[in-house]
């Protein structure tokens, strides 16, 4: 099989490389075309949490960072490549990988940071947050009219 150098459809760079419209070209200097792919979120809502796995192939963990403020929960991995180049031999003939960060937020209300559990694993980020306790409703009062 021969690489493509046209990547994987003849049509994909020609119709996708308009920059007519910033923002909508769906390309990111880490992942290129391919970034709206990657960090792929689940939830999970079980009795007493909620469970998160993010996608984040190829990071390694002291690449990702977990920051809560103002009851957002960001996440944000960096991705750098290196550079020295001296000991290989060859000439690229294509290179997709790239040095880039990317990022993303969720909503999570008032959470203390100590709440959050997070590990990784096998390129899969899991996060989980404690569901909040109900708030009981105060009890109701007749009011008289005067």
């Amino acid at each position: 099989m021969l690489p493509s150098i046209f990547g994987e459809n003849l049509f994909d760079d020609f119709f996708n490389d308009f920059d007519m419209f910033p923002g909508w070209s769906g390309r990111n200097p880490l992942y290129g075309k391919h970034a709206r792919n990657m960090m792929k979120t689940d939830v999970r809502e079980t009795e007493n949490s909620y469970e998160v796995d993010v996608d984040l192939p190829g990071f390694q963990k002291d690449e990702i960072r977990l920051d809560l403020k103002d009851g957002y929960l960001t996440i944000q991995a960096a991705k750098g490549l290196d550079k020295d180049q001296q000991d290989k031999k060859g000439k690229y003939i294509r290179q997709e990988r790239y040095a880039g960060a990317m990022s993303r937020s969720f909503y999570v209300g008032d959470v203390e940071p100590d709440q959050i559990s997070a590990k990784y694993e096998h390129g899969v980020l899991q996060i989980s947050l404690p569901k909040a306790g109900k708030k009981e409703l105060p009890k109701s009062n007749t009011i008289a009219i005067e």
